[in-house]
């Protein structure tokens, strides 16, 4: 089995995922959609291990022996970067490969919302970019560095795990810093990253307390910092950041977030209606003067409602952007019921139901 090969396929099929694992044969995921390859055979132990051993250095493979968990970016000149996790599963390895574009994606070109292009200006403050996993955070996240470094003259400090996109200087300064190699955590990076004259930070994820505190923070101290969660929606994404931290701070980060935060954008990838593709659909919360009181005064719950009547500040529920994509015919109706929030309010949205009294 040659990996580089399967690799061309992924290219070729314009394939998100490879999974390698025994013994399934090699699977792609094109459009959310897994497609085992059976043109191959099952895949053996010794065809996994020897895919490992070739896309890994020494040091990698004794982190995964000491640690069993591994993640690395691995690049095929003239075809792609990967971002690749390697795990082990009933004794065996498992490799699961990102293809991530050598080109950075514009905004126009992942149909982000425009507003992205003035929250990527911002001049300091708190963004964070939500979703499950594979719904393309990290896509967007480089957009607006990309879009910020054709724009303005900033110093921009990537720490990401790994790095996916590789972005030039163009009107900014770019650092970009991979965990493993450059720096030991993100918690650690980011403490010494504000004494290396930063404007702005991008976080790959905000994985634990350590993390979450310096990343506010950053943005408290008058740097833009971008990051993101796996949480589903923006009311879920403040409870998150705040049950992070011990009860008796909880008051203090309430006030900390009510002042920093200026954006929570939660997406999620649907497949287009007519086969051609995925499409990005976003929730939208800005920090509002009306939002961050909500936060400060321990009201999250009210903050759906909010948003759904806030269309003027062009913020929107995830309900009301699928109710778009669906009256649209971009997607179909039943995949806007299976990626809603809220099933029975896209229905209310669709005129196909009622509102509890």
């Amino acid at each position: 089995m040659d990996i580089k090969e399967l690799l061309q396929e992924v290219v070729a099929s314009k394939a998100s995922d490879l999974h390698l694992r025994v013994p399934s044969p090699p699977v792609l995921r094109i459009d959310g959609e897994l497609i085992p390859l059976r043109k191959y055979p099952g895949c053996t132990a010794d065809d996994v291990r020897h895919a490992f051993e070739e896309i890994t250095t020494e040091s990698q493979r004794e982190e995964f022996y000491s640690e069993l968990e591994l993640d690395l970016a691995y690049s095929v000149p003239g075809l792609a970067r990967f971002r690749v996790n390697v795990s082990q599963q009933r004794g065996t390895l498992s490799l699961a490969f990102r293809h991530v574009s050598y080109t950075i994606p514009t905004i126009e070109e992942l149909g982000l919302p425009r507003l992205c292009k003035s929250l990527a200006l911002k001049r300091k403050g708190l963004i964070i970019i939500t979703g499950p996993t594979g719904s393309g955070k990290s896509s967007t996240q480089a957009a607006m560095i990309g879009y910020l470094n054709k724009n303005d003259s900033r110093n921009v400090i990537c720490i990401e795990d790994p790095i996916e996109f590789l972005h030039r200087n163009d009107k900014c300064i770019i650092s970009q810093r991979e965990l493993g190699g450059d720096t030991r955590s993100f918690a650690t990076a980011l403490k010494h990253c504000l004494r290396q004259d930063p404007d702005v930070i991008l976080v790959g994820e905000m994985r634990d307390l350590d993390t979450i505190a310096t990343a506010i923070t950053a943005a408290e101290t008058g740097h833009l910092v971008l990051s993101t969660l796996h949480t589903n929606n923006a009311a879920q994404t403040i409870d998150r950041i705040i049950d992070s931290f011990p009860q008796g701070q909880q008051d203090q980060v309430r006030m900390q977030l009510g002042v920093v935060l200026e954006a929570v954008l939660a997406q999620t990838l649907l497949p287009k209606a007519d086969g051609s593709g995925r499409v990005a659909a976003f929730e939208i919360m800005l920090g509002t003067d009306s939002i961050r009181n909500l936060i400060r005064e321990n009201k999250v719950y009210q903050i759906p409602t909010y948003i759904q009547v806030s269309s003027k500040d062009s913020m929107q529920t995830m309900e009301q952007a699928l109710q778009k994509l669906v009256v649209s015919g971009t997607i179909t109706r039943e995949s806007g019921l299976t990626h809603a929030n809220n099933p029975e309010e896209l229905l209310i949205l669709l005129g196909d139901g009622k509102r509890k009294k």
